[in-house]
């Protein structure tokens, strides 16, 4: 277990209702930490289907992931909150700051579920477009406006991360919408840095490949697995709580001069080329 170095610290990470998701491997990573930790949902997006392990299993989302934040002994609340509601952003920074006293980190991995979007440009529905962009970028861009508000009043700094994905910088065919959204959260979170860095508040990427959650089952369904991982150099998926060791990491006290950064988790798959 790791030191507990975020004791007394208070999180916010969004999107954390699924057994194999990457926002639960944060929320549990950021507890053993030693922080209190609200997780949100906002319920299952028009045509996602429950993982049949988690429907078998009676899951119930955000509410187990916040019974297995208290296992360690922290704090944790399950809210239901919709990202693109500016309103429902404001609540979550008033209940959370109201129930446990401040918020020192914000985690932003609430994403619009893989689906009929993968698909050439030309092709793809306008208004899944306008969505995808809503709940990817827009839900980041208001849940970063409001949590900051909260952390320049406190005066105590505080992290912010956001979840982008390898796709922002690969680009790759039939995900225009999707590596679209996921690269405005990049230069979003550049302009951030530069705002909230006199706050001492400090705001960094992480953009994850293939990921070994339930968002890519369907590549094993339609028997793609052995090919999507052909193309990682280390030959395996990244497990949530790599990249949630990271999360950690990144709100601890000894990355308090990193900031405005993009961290590419992708086993090798995408590098930068050396300037």
């Amino acid at each position: 277990m790791p030191d507990l170095e975020l004791r007394g610290k208070v999180a916010i990470v969004t999107g954390a209702t699924r057994k194999r998701g990457l926002g639960r491997a944060i929320a549990l990573c950021l507890a053993q930490g030693g922080a209190d930790v609200v997780v949100t949902g906002s319920g299952l997006k028009p045509g996602y289907e429950i993982p049949s392990d988690e429907r078998d299993s009676g899951w119930r989302g955000a509410d187990d992931v916040a019974e297995e934040v208290k296992a360690f002994g922290v704090r944790g609340l399950a809210m239901a909150v919709d990202v693109t509601s500016s309103a429902a952003v404001q609540r979550l920074v008033d209940e959370t700051a109201a129930k446990l006293g401040r918020i020192d980190i914000l985690v932003n991995n609430a994403t619009f579920a893989r689906g009929n979007d993968r698909v050439p440009l030309q092709e793809l529905d306008d208004d899944l477009w306008r969505r995808i962009v809503d709940v990817n970028l827009t839900g980041t861009m208001l849940c970063c406006k409001y949590v900051s508000r909260q952390m320049i009043r406190q005066g105590t700094g505080g992290s912010i991360i956001s979840i982008s994905s390898a796709a922002a910088v690969k680009a790759p065919p039939t995900v225009s919408a999707y590596a679209a959204s996921k690269a405005g959260i990049h230069a979003l979170n550049a302009v951030l840095a530069a705002e909230l860095g006199p706050h001492g508040i400090t705001a960094n990427v992480i953009a994850p490949g293939v990921l070994d959650t339930a968002r890519v089952d369907v590549l094993r369904e339609d028997g793609r697995w052995k090919q999507r991982l052909a193309v990682v150099p280390m030959g395996r998926p990244g497990t949530p709580e790599e990249v949630g060791e990271l999360v950690r990491y990144l709100c601890g006290p000894h990355a308090r001069w990193i900031s405005g950064d993009v961290f590419l988790m992708t086993g090798g798959e995408v590098r930068r080329a050396a300037d």
